[in-house]
């Protein structure tokens, strides 16, 4: 007579990134999982920690639904605290080290945090946020002095050590795992929820761009966590189960990226632009002794010099360029190999696993090769935005998600993104598309950064501003602008007036502020 076999754990059916590091840790235990700063993660290390840590939160009373901030740099232990979080059904909060006390603070008041996991060094940024008074437990990582501090203040490993890991629970694929506060460059910064199941599909795509077929791949880091490109990116590196190298974050430094890359015999890699121009600009770069197989790059456009730079220093790799948002997890247009300099400028193609349509102010579809707004749906798109239910509303306006991109789309279905709606200049009846003025400017030998916004016009209703930063010694003025722009612009597309910063002024993700720019862009170099 046969005992019925015990039925599998629950969690064995579930596809997200905890379910994934445990089956790692079964079948793969002593395979590196992350890498930094020279010291190996094993799977098994990875898996075992998060359920330890998910168990010391669970004895402090974090439970399904609840939201557990991490305010810390690149590490090994961002990933084991998500894990930790999600493992009990529970919300990860990354914050943006660089923000000031008081958007911090915002932060914390609106995702009103039960735990957070937080870097030394940054512990007294999250102290100057009145919000974190409220929050019961603070888990210190790194070397801290926390003798003096109340008991609900404790040190990572010492909170790790407190607990046997647990069994992990049954955690639905439709639960928010990240709550990623955008940027916030028209208002308050707005918490996008995005779920498992976000993160998986998102997995997907990536395995597919990178052509990702087995674990035997080196993935590289250097987009910082609280960006969604950063676990964007080595998602599907969880999924397959191939090591992660996570580079420190800092200063870029192209020569000490190329030794990573070299020492840690990484594969697939993702920079900006800027960043692949200083690479390609080391004068050891053909001597390098490198394994990239794939070179990807987004967040900016890519000139045809960079590209250029790219395939001649890298002729054996390729070129991956990926385009998205943090509501789409993020990544929703590819631009693959040789059709980066086929078709340049564009963001490539929308993914197979992404619906989308190219739609008028009244969500008609418009024809290819005319501008309209792309609009999402389907599984990468968030489930809304944390505790703003009209802004969830509008962005989700006649059931498809708004992306606020003015795009064009080609015959071959190819997006080149023209404009930011909410950016969009309409002067005597005219639409001028800022980014197509941004690009010509750009093209100026002494502009160094440019952002064209709108300024109010009693004939026209609105006329284009050029706000730059030139080059070290450079003299710019509009006369001269306006020149070299005759033939590359139409009349009615051209500065009316230009304004000279030292800087452009930038949020905390490094985006230009134009909302500051309207407000105040003085001084400028009017036409004499």
């Amino acid at each position: 007579m046969q005992t019925a076999a015990a039925h599998p754990p629950a969690w064995t059916f579930r596809h997200h990134w905890m379910a994934q590091a445990a089956t790692h840790a079964a079948m793969r235990p002593d395979k590196p999982a992350l890498r930094y700063r020279g010291e190996t993660t094993t799977w098994a290390q990875l898996s075992e920690r998060s359920l330890r840590g998910a168990a010391a939160l669970a004895a402090r009373g974090v439970a399904e639904g609840d939201r557990v901030a991490l305010l810390t740099l690149n590490h090994p232990w961002f990933v084991e605290a998500v894990f930790a979080a999600n493992s009990l059904g529970a919300m990860a909060v990354p914050l943006n080290f660089r923000l000031a006390a008081p958007e911090l603070d915002y932060i914390l008041r609106d995702s009103a945090p039960a735990a957070v996991f937080v870097d030394a060094p940054l512990l007294p940024l999250l102290r100057a946020a009145g919000a974190s008074a409220a929050i019961s437990t603070v888990v210190v990582i790194g070397e801290a002095d926390l003798q003096d501090e109340p008991e609900h203040v404790v040190g990572y490993e010492e909170f790790l050590a407190a607990q046997e890991p647990m069994e992990l629970p049954d955690v639905s694929e439709e639960s928010t795992a990240l709550v990623m506060y955008t940027s916030g460059t028209t208002g308050r910064p707005k918490g996008a929820m995005l779920s498992h199941r976000n993160m998986q599909v998102q997995a997907l795509t990536c395995i597919r761009a990178m052509e990702m077929v087995d674990d035997s791949d080196i993935g590289f880091l250097t987009a910082p966590f609280f960006h969604i490109a950063g676990l964007g990116s080595i998602v599907a590196n969880i999924v397959v189960g191939s090591t992660v190298v996570i580079h420190p974050l800092g200063a870029f430094d192209p020569a000490a990226v190329l030794d990573a890359y070299e020492a840690e015999r990484a594969t697939v890699v993702f920079n900006v632009p800027m960043q692949w121009d200083l690479i390609c600009a080391q004068p050891d770069i053909d001597r390098r002794d490198l394994r990239l197989r794939i070179i990807s790059w987004g967040a900016a456009p890519a000139s045809d010099a960079t590209l250029r730079a790219m395939a001649k220093a890298f002729p054996d790799a390729l070129n991956v360029a990926v385009f998205g948002q943090t509501e789409t997890s993020p990544i929703t247009c590819v631009l693959r190999g040789d059709d980066s300099l086929r078709k340049l400028g564009s963001v490539g193609q929308p993914i197979p696993t992404l619906q989308y349509r190219v739609v008028d102010h009244e969500m008609n579809d418009v024809a290819p090769g005319e501008v309209g707004e792309i609009v999402y749906r389907g599984p990468t798109v968030m489930r809304g935005y944390w505790n703003k239910p009209a802004e969830t509303a509008q962005a989700f306006a006649g059931g498809w998600f708004h992306s606020g991109d003015l795009v064009r789309q080609d015959a071959e279905g190819f997006v080149w993104v023209v404009d930011r709606l909410k950016d969009m200049i309409i002067s005597g009846g005219e639409n001028i598309y800022c980014v197509e003025v941004e690009n010509a400017v750009a093209a100026h030998p002494a502009v160094r950064e440019v952002a064209v916004i709108g300024r109010s016009d009693e004939r026209w209703g609105q006329v284009p501003v050029a706000v730059v930063s030139t080059a070290p010694e450079a003299d710019l003025s509009l006369e001269e602008l306006v020149g070299f722009l005759g033939g590359r612009l139409a009349s009615y597309k051209m500065p009316k007036d230009l304004v000279v910063l030292p800087e452009l002024p930038r949020n905390a993700g490094g985006k230009i502020l134009k909302g500051a720019l309207r407000a105040d862009p003085s001084p400028s170099v009017s036409a004499s």
